[in-house]
This record gives structure tokens, C-alpha cells and sequence, in this order.
């Protein structure tokens, strides 16, 4: 089993075996806020910090029978001690969060986790109904609104789709272009039905235009950075140059929603073709704006 699995498992133990759905979230939340490098990353959802990878990996315990699911519940199905399992320093601060918030309710935890957290709030459809007006105005002021016109560029190599998804919202990406040949990913969240589900969650829109990407065959000997900068001497010859009509959509949907973002897999800028795609992009005569790579 996965560890951070053991994690959700060992937090429902110490709650006498059953938790209710949103305390779960907002449990793990709090849990992760103490912890440098934590199992799990959270998005503001619509009633605060959420994890799709939690719920993941909730629906899956289910399936294997580890957990049982309610309507408002998830019931721990089996006898073994994860709490136990845990390390060290893992078991103290789960055993703290326990101590500190485990007597909250649901709209106990919610409040708490808006008034301290308020970034996690930006997109809650219930922060007015939990908040005064002053807390409700921090939340407010969490939010980031970008006001110049920005062609961004973003890769998802070695991050977690919430880390990925807040580096979106922080810096107000209106539109997800995917320039990937193939939408498809063994790294959860990242094929084309769920990225584009989980962005427009956020009220962040998608597009996958394939036809500025590179195929896979072209990709499979890449060993160093004289290997990419030959590949993408190819693209520009040849990819680049027969794909001016989506290069100009590119900039069509640029000076419609203000603020785009190019995406790939790679994490290094030097090692994607999102970048020379940029660079030509931005080439353009038309083209009048910043890019930016995050």
C-alpha cells in the first residue's frame, strides 16, 4: 500500500474508525500545513481546500476494500494499526491535528480553514455565508488578477496536479492550451478528460491543439541536451514552418482571454518544445506581449 494511503487510513483510525467526507479533506489539509514535503497538495475548491488526488485515492480504497463509503461517511474496513505504520515524526503531527481539530465539526473545520487560510477560499460558493465581511475581504484579497496580457508556458514533469493546478490560479491563467502530439499520461490528472475536468472546476477553460506537437517516435532517444536541441532544430524546420493557421489561433485566443498558458510534460523550458512554439509564436507581427514561463 501506498504511504501517504496509510496516512488518510491512520487519521480515520484515530477518529474511532469513520469520518465524514469534508472533515477528511480539511483534516488532511491541516496536516499537511505542518509537514515540508506532504503526501498531499490542495486546490481552493468550491467549499475550500480540496484534494483530487485524496479523493483518488479514497475511490480506490474503496474498490480494494480498505474503506467503506456512505453517503456522508468513509468507514475504515479492516483491523490493522497504520497508525503504528506511520513514521515518527508523521504519527506526532497526525496525532496533534487529531488533538487540535478533531472535535470540529464540518462547518467548524470550514471556518477555521477560510479565516486561516483564505487562498483556499477564492472560489468558495459558501465564504459568504461563513465569514463576517472583514475575513470575507482577506479572502477576497487572496485572489490574483492579472491585468497584463501574458502568453504563459508550463510543464507538469515532478509535480502533483494541485501544485500544478495553484501555479494556474496564482497566476490567473484564463485558458490551458495543451500543445501535446498526445494527450494521454500515466501521471494521474494529466490526460485530456481529467485535465480538462479538473481545470474547469476552476473556472479555468481547456483546448488541446495536437497539431503543434511532436510525435512520440521522434522523442524516444533524448539523452542529453545536444539530443533536444537537434529535435527541435527539426521542429522548426518543419512542424513550426507548416503550422502558422494554430500558431495565429494561438494568439487569436491570447487577445481573447488576456492571460493562456502553453502546456507539456517537461519540467526544464530547455528540454520542451512549448518553448521554440513560444518563440515563434511571439515572432509574429501581431504579436505584442510578454511570455512567460512558470
Amino acid at each position: 500500500m501506498f504511504y501517504r494511503r496509510k496516512i488518510i487510513l491512520a487519521l480515520i483510525q484515530l477518529l474511532g474508525g469513520e469520518l465524514e467526507k469534508i472533515r477528511i479533506q480539511k483534516l488532511l489539509f491541516l496536516y499537511s500545513q505542518k509537514k515540508k514535503n506532504p503526501e498531499y497538495e490542495f486546490i481552493p475548491y468550491k467549499f475550500g481546500c480540496y484534494s483530487f488526488s485524496v479523493k483518488a485515492d479514497l475511490n480506490t480504497m474503496v474498490k480494494n476494500g480498505s474503506l467503506v463509503e456512505t453517503e456522508y461517511y468513509f468507514i475504515k474496513n479492516n483491523q490493522d494499526d497504520f497508525v503504528k505504520s506511520l513514521k515518527v515524526e508523521d504519527k506526532k503531527i497526525i496525532t496533534e491535528v487529531v488533538q487540535l481539530y478533531g472535535n470540529m465539526n464540518s462547518n467548524s473545520l470550514i471556518k477555521h480553514t477560510y479565516i486561516n487560510f483564505p487562498y483556499y477560499a477564492i472560489n468558495s460558493t459558501i465564504a459568504e455565508k461563513v465569514l463576517d465581511k472583514k475575513q470575507l475581504k482577506k479572502v477576497i484579497s487572496s485572489k490574483k488578477e492579472g491585468n497584463e496580457t501574458i502568453l504563459f508556458t508550463i510543464g507538469y514533469e515532478g509535480v502533483s496536479l494541485e501544485k500544478y493546478l495553484n501555479k494556474l490560479v496564482s497566476n490567473d491563467v484564463k485558458l490551458l492550451v495543451d500543445v501535446r502530439k498526445n494527450s494521454l499520461s500515466m501521471k494521474f490528472g494529466f490526460s485530456k478528460s481529467l485535465l480538462k475536468k479538473y481545470c474547469e472546476s476552476l473556472g479555468i477553460e481547456y483546448i488541446h491543439i495536437p497539431e503543434v506537437g511532436i510525435n512520440s517516435d521522434q522523442r524516444q532517444e533524448l539523452n542529453t541536451q545536444q539530443d533536444y536541441d537537434a529535435l527541435f532544430e527539426v521542429y522548426k524546420k518543419t512542424t513550426l514552418k507548416e503550422t502558422d493557421n494554430y500558431q495565429a489561433k494561438i494568439i487569436e485566443l491570447l487577445t481573447k482571454y488576456k492571460r493562456i498558458a502553453l502546456t507539456c510534460f517537461e519540467a526544464d523550458i530547455c528540454q520542451c518544445h512549448r518553448k521554440p512554439l513560444a518563440e515563434a509564436i511571439a515572432k509574429n507581427p501581431i504579436f505584442e506581449y510578454e511570455v512567460k514561463h512558470i
